[in-house]
């Protein structure tokens, strides 16, 4: 069974800095695109950035764009977002994705859909205090 266990959520003050870490396992990773998704209470979840199978492409949410980074390391089957310039409106639980489809696309603005991923993970809280 495929698991992906995200870390390094926690509490910040706006302006702040976060990284999230998502570890894989039981899953090819150098062949999978993977995705971060966020979802705020009562609101829908949100596509924040994916990053293809070979870590050559690249795509952010519009609200993200130029203050968040994802990046991915295949020897240690982790996927990395680097959040920045944090704002209260960013408070949500992240949730990783693995998209679990061995190489489809080469670029990563197709998996801005939660529905190209099979596979999720448990989420884990930033919160973003002003």
């Amino acid at each position: 069974q495929v698991q992906l266990v995200e870390s390094g959520g926690g509490s910040v003050a706006a302006g702040g800095s976060l990284r999230l870490s998502c570890v894989a396992s039981r899953v090819t990773f150098s062949h999978s695109a993977m995705g971060w998704f966020r979802q705020a209470p009562g609101k829908e979840r949100e596509f924040v950035a994916s990053i293809s199978f070979s870590g050559t492409s690249t795509h952010l949410g519009t609200s993200v764009k130029g203050r968040f980074t994802i990046s991915r390391d295949d020897a240690k089957n982790t996927v990395f977002l680097q959040m920045g310039s944090l704002k209260p409106e960013d408070t949500a639980v992240y949730y990783c994705a693995a998209a679990g489809d061995d190489k489809k696309y080469y670029d990563a603005v197709y998996y801005r859909y939660a529905h190209t991923y099979a596979y999720w993970g448990q989420g884990t809280q930033v919160t973003v205090s002003s």
